[in-house]
């Protein structure tokens, strides 16, 4: 399988690439993919955003930094949208300009939406997880990047899947092809940002099914303000968790931003993220010392 995954070499451009050659594992009967932005949709600082749907055929899209500036570190990345709709500039491609003026490889994913259930009851989300980062590690020569050195960013639904991802990276669907395995879906770091569905409960005070934090979990950063509708518990309980087991994270909590800003500035401090996590990234050895 892994071998269908390779292609021609590219550099200094975009490359999209289907997450599954031979088809998806769970066959497809939705409507074609569409845009479903209206002009009444809310804005984020001045601007619309995407509302992309109906992802039946998902894609990586790999976007290079520049080559003078290339550290070899990619993140792959994965927008939000409750998964229903992915906010695919906002959250995607948006963020893959900021990775390359930093020297930051990104592959962006536009995983498989709408979905009703989430993992653990559904699995489609995390296989594809799991295909992006086997993807973008099986490039790892010709796109110039270190396979030791492949890290996640989501955006809340985004958020909450890269952190499953991060526990349950050697998940194994049915009749899974044993030559997928081969490369780690393992990330090398992870960055969730507002995360959605990691807790549950009474007063949200204990970890959501499927989410089971390991101490192999990689390190973690994580970012919420405590205004957010989609509760700024899913960072607090999670970092609790993390470091009952002793995993690296660090922990940003904002007054106020709401939910869905991406990385868009604005006069609140919580825009100004993107900083503090290239800053961690030096301090986990992700980049290079400053």
């Amino acid at each position: 399988m892994l071998a269908l995954l390779t292609g021609p070499c590219v550099s200094a451009q975009k490359v999209t690439l289907p997450l599954w050659p031979d088809g998806n594992p769970e066959p497809y009967q939705g409507a074609a993919e569409t845009d479903i932005t209206k002009p009444t949709d809310r804005l984020v600082q001045g601007k619309a955003l995407s509302h992309m749907t109906n992802v039946g055929k998902p894609t990586l899209a790999f976007y290079p930094a520049p080559a003078e500036k290339n550290t070899g570190v990619t993140v792959v990345v994965f927008p939000g949208g409750g998964y229903k709709i992915l906010a695919y500039d906002l959250e995607g491609t948006e963020v893959c300009t900021w990775l390359n003026e930093a020297g930051i490889n990104c592959a962006l994913v536009k995983y498989r939406v709408p979905i009703e259930k989430k993992y653990p009851e559904d699995t489609q989300d995390l296989e594809d997880a799991q295909q992006a980062m086997r993807i973008t590690r099986s490039h790892a020569e010709e796109w110039k990047l270190d396979p030791h050195r492949v890290g996640v960013l989501g955006f809340s639904a985004g958020g909450h899947l890269v952190v499953v991802l991060g526990n349950h990276p050697d998940f194994k669907r049915a009749n899974e092809p044993a030559t997928e395995s081969a490369i780690s879906a393992r990330p090398d770091f992870i960055v969730a940002i507002y995360p959605a569905y990691l807790t549950e409960g009474p007063g949200l005070t204990q970890l959501a099914k499927g989410i089971d934090p390991v101490a192999t979990a990689p390190p973690t950063f994580l970012a919420q303000t405590a205004d957010d509708p989609v509760h700024v518990e899913n960072v607090l309980v999670y970092a609790e968790a993390l470091k009952t087991l002793k995993v690296p994270f660090e922990l940003h909590v904002f007054n106020e931003a709401g939910h869905g800003y991406g990385l868009r500035p604005g006069p609140l401090p919580v825009t100004h993220w993107p900083a503090l996590v290239e800053t961690w990234l030096h301090t986990i050895d992700m980049l290079p010392g400053k």
